[in-house]
């Protein structure tokens, strides 16, 4: 059993920066790949960045790509989730989650343990 614990969040401005943290208890995290998604209200949840065991293999999607960056540190168990450049639109409750397998994936289908989530506001 892994359990996520999501950190971070809050109410910022467009165009500020957020750091999101997930810390996983358990030895295996570091043979998990691990994902952020993100759910804004009345939206479905949706795929924001994934990350290989070994930090080899990163997926984002075109939304974030060149604004978030995921990483790891594995003697931390905890993966993080660098905001950047924050729009309206990145508001949502953002979720961190493990696959016990090493190949990233971008459905939640895929994902085996969830955080609680955070919240992160962007106003305009």
């Amino acid at each position: 059993q892994v359990q996520l614990v999501e950190s971070g969040g809050g109410l910022v401005q467009a165009g500020a920066s957020l750091r999101l943290s997930c810390a996983a208890s358990g030895r295996t995290f570091s043979a998990y790949a691990m994902g952020w998604f993100r759910q804004a209200p009345g939206k479905e949840r949706e795929f924001v960045a994934a990350i290989s065991p070994t930090q080899i293999n990163t997926r984002y999607a075109d939304s974030v790509k060149g604004r978030f960056t995921i990483s790891r540190d594995n003697a931390k168990n905890t993966v993080y989730l660098q905001m950047n450049s924050l729009k309206p639109e990145d508001t949502a409750v953002y979720n961190c989650a493990a696959r016990r397998y090493p190949g990233v994936n971008i459905t939640p289908q895929a994902y085996d343990y969830w955080g609680q989530g955070t919240q992160v506001t962007v106003s305009s």
